[in-house]
């Protein structure tokens, strides 16, 4: 079984068709690139997952369960988090503070008793110990109790990355991580994605116009044209579609 299962998923906003009956599915471990020109609707179909927009046709299925049917704020909780493509960090909060605002759906004293700090104490230190593995894992272990504000931009993104890690979610998210870094940078990042899919035994879907990276790491690609796919399967496979070769990778590809 599909770990999801996009079937016939179309988004409208006014006569605006953003996404046109698009189905794919991912399983279980796979990473999972989905490319495309600007505007193909990869973003959008990111805020379905995420429940931020709600389709106007199609169903989506996650682990087997009816995704829609799960409000928006319980959609860490089920296990799904993501990154985006505009850093949305906490500056001057340490590496260590950012990382553990992304396990807020994983909190048990509940509001009642975190008012009276009952057993928070414990779940801080819980909490704490478990978003310090995650950098350490990352290679930001050194940092843990730095402040974000002037950090390099590539360590940012490895901070994004660790606080969507933070929740131990199923399905991972990943806005365009590769947006803004250098090549070296970008080949770290590769080699860190796949690492973080086999440590933390999650499945990746992945929007990135870096082909180099998408193409090198990814187990299937789903490309998009205005917001209909035009192809799916391998790297190889979808690497020389003609459709995606003249809708967006051009014919050095």
């Amino acid at each position: 079984m599909a770990l999801l299962d996009v079937a016939d998923v179309t988004v409208r906003f006014g006569g605006i068709v953003a996404l046109d009956a698009l189905s794919f599915t991912i399983d279980e471990g796979q990473i999972c690139g989905l490319i495309g020109p600007n505007g193909a609707g990869k973003t959008t179909m990111f805020n379905v997952v995420s429940r931020i927009y709600e389709p106007t046709l199609g169903s989506l299925e996650f682990d087997g369960d009816d995704l829609l049917a799960v409000p928006p704020h319980r959609i860490a909780a089920r296990g799904i988090a993501r990154s985006f493509q505009n850093l949305a960090l906490f500056p001057t909060m340490t590496l260590l503070q950012n990382t553990m605002t992304g396990a807020h759906c994983r909190g048990k004293i509940g509001f009642g008793r975190a008012i009276f700090r009952l057993g928070a104490s414990a779940e801080e230190k819980r909490l704490a110990a478990d978003a310090y593995s995650i950098l350490d894992s990352l290679g930001l272990a050194h940092l843990a109790h730095v402040p974000a504000a002037g950090l390099p931009f590539g360590t940012l993104k490895r901070l994004e990355l660790a606080r969507a890690l933070a929740s131990h979610p199923r399905l991972l998210l990943l806005d365009e991580p590769a947006a803004g870094l250098t090549h070296s940078e970008v080949d770290e990042l590769s080699e860190t994605i796949r690492r973080v899919r086999d440590d933390f035994d999650v499945t990746i879907l992945l929007v990135e116009h870096h082909m180099g990276m998408v193409m090198g790491i990814s187990d299937k690609v789903v490309a998009l044209e205005f917001g209909r796919k035009i192809a799916e399967g391998t790297p190889a496979e979808v690497r020389s579609d003609q459709r995606v070769i003249d809708a967006y990778l051009g014919a050095s590809a």
